[in-house]
């Protein structure tokens, strides 16, 4: 080990430089960078839309039980996947924030939360047209029906709070534990038409079970799962882009 003859100290070892992931956390190189993404995830989305919707409803053979209404099923089922997994992405982030401070993570959530919103409803209100002509009604207290209804109200509440607060902060925190404790109804609406006796039929893609229906079919409705994932990519990152301009000013002005 090498001393400084002149002070006799150690000499300094120069730190590394922080991996490019963790300096993604900072907000003002995230802001770069999600720019950079928003029009390749925009014009990737447009893209598997445009072949989902193609696959879904000019490629795909009728069903032999339900017939044309059936093809609702290429934008209810992504949509209410999407619906569930941004929930719980927008959770993982705001669990982030409250536990490590970190400054992203909480504008992550916030950006997220509409989108998930919209899906929401999407998965809701296409629900109820395909359940019209199946079920012979446009709403039934059905478990799974119930619980992403509750899904709906806590998107909205969550919303509602997270804008309640004059300190952001304060906000930040008081939405985290909102979405925190809400996770509880996402494996309910998953499970819920295995642990009640329910109208909605059971989940299309199993991770036990053989997909029930044609590769035709399955392949479909994958392209609009991706297209819905690469849209909320999109959506999400533009909108943390403002959020991170807003936070910005905002803590230059205090």
């Amino acid at each position: 080990m090498n001393h400084d003859v002149t002070t006799g100290r150690l000499p300094l070892t120069p730190r590394r430089p922080a991996p490019r992931w963790r300096r993604l956390a900072s907000p003002p190189v995230f802001h770069a960078f999600a720019g950079r993404l928003v029009p390749w995830c925009a014009g990737l989305a447009a893209v598997l839309a445009l072949a989902g919707l193609w696959v879904g409803f000019a490629v795909a053979p009728t069903d032999h039980q339900q017939g044309e209404v059936y093809r609702i099923i290429f934008i209810h089922v992504p949509a209410a996947w999407m619906s569930m997994f941004i929930y719980l992405v927008a959770a993982l982030h705001a669990g982030l924030g409250l536990v490590f401070g970190t400054r992203l993570s909480p504008l992550m959530s916030r950006a997220l939360a509409p989108t998930g919103a919209l899906f929401t409803v999407i998965a809701l209100w296409s629900g109820a047209a395909w359940g019209k002509p199946t079920w012979g009604a446009w709403w039934v207290w059905d478990a799974r029906l119930t619980s992403e209804l509750i899904l709906l109200f806590l998107y909205l509440a969550y919303l509602g709070l997270v804008s309640a607060f004059e300190d952001p902060r304060r906000g930040d925190g008081a939405g985290a534990i909102l979405l925190l404790a809400g996770v509880v109804n996402v494996p309910i609406i998953y499970f819920s038409v295995r642990w009640w006796s329910t109208l909605h039929q059971g989940s299309s893609i199993r991770f036990d079970a053989a997909p029930t229906m044609t590769h035709t079919m399955l392949a479909g409705m994958l392209l609009m799962a991706l297209a819905c994932w690469a849209y909320t990519m999109a959506v999400a990152l533009a909108r943390v882009r403002c959020l991170i301009t807003e936070r910005a000013a905002l803590e230059a002005q205090s």
